[in-house]
């Protein structure tokens, strides 16, 4: 399956999932539902997977990506009032670490499910 056509069913998924539980709950909330429901279409994933950030071949500390999708979407969740600058920025320093081609910010706390595709190619908002 292609990127395209990967980040679509997640997208559906988040969909699926924010018309479920609606608006007003913390990212852990969204982030288990997204969980049942990506295993419930086939989709596999690592939930809190640990990165290690390098700097100058050095390890300087350790992060955890919210999901990661087939081994190669990096799903950021956030449950805020709208996006920042700085989650772009942040998703893209994350795809760096980890050598992956594409992420999607997910938001949840808006009437409708907030989605946004952040890749190497990509522009920071589409």
């Amino acid at each position: 399956m292609d990127q395209e056509e990967l980040t679509g069913k997640i997208i559906g998924v988040a969909i699926w999932v924010h018309r479920e539980l609606g608006p007003g709950y913390l990212e852990s909330i969204y982030e288990e539902a997204m969980c049942i429901e990506l295993a419930a279409i086939g989709l596999g994933f690592v939930r809190q997977m640990p990165v290690e950030i390098r700097y100058r071949e050095q390890r300087v500390g350790e992060h955890r990506l919210d999901l990661l999708v087939e081994g190669v979407v990096v799903i950021e969740l956030k449950a805020v009032t709208e996006f920042q600058d700085i989650f772009y920025a942040t998703l893209r320093s994350y795809l760096r670490a980890t050598g992956k081609p594409i992420g999607l910010l997910l938001n949840f706390a808006s009437v409708t499910v907030q989605t946004r595709r952040i890749g190497p190619n990509l522009p920071s908002r589409i």
